[in-house]
């Protein structure tokens, strides 16, 4: 099931925190638009760009990369890019793609 970006504008658009796997802490989204989720933290400012989420997703439903939200963040690296990766494991586990 790919991406329905309109829901992660919906969910996200306005900005919010979702927890991280690890749980404890929160990753604080600052907006949404159609080039990709906007984050930050005290020290930094990025965004995790749609495209790459996008083939994040793709890979897992393939098989290629593991749902395991820890086993994905490396694969991510690997396969997708390797900038913010466990951050986009932090969305893509709110968003209900990885355990």
């Amino acid at each position: 099931m790919p991406i329905d970006w309109a829901e992660v504008e919906r969910r996200y658009g306005e900005g919010a925190k979702i927890p991280t796997v690890a749980g404890g802490k929160t990753l604080e989204i600052t907006s949404v638009d159609a080039d990709g989720i906007h984050i930050r933290n005290a020290l930094w400012r990025d965004t995790l760009r749609r495209e790459d989420l996008e083939k994040g997703v793709e890979l897992v439903e393939n098989g290629v990369v593991s749902r395991q939200a820890g086993k994905f963040v490396e694969e991510y690296r690997t396969f997708v890019v390797d900038v913010r990766a466990t951050s986009a494991a932090h969305v893509l586990k709110h968003l209900g793609f990885l355990e």
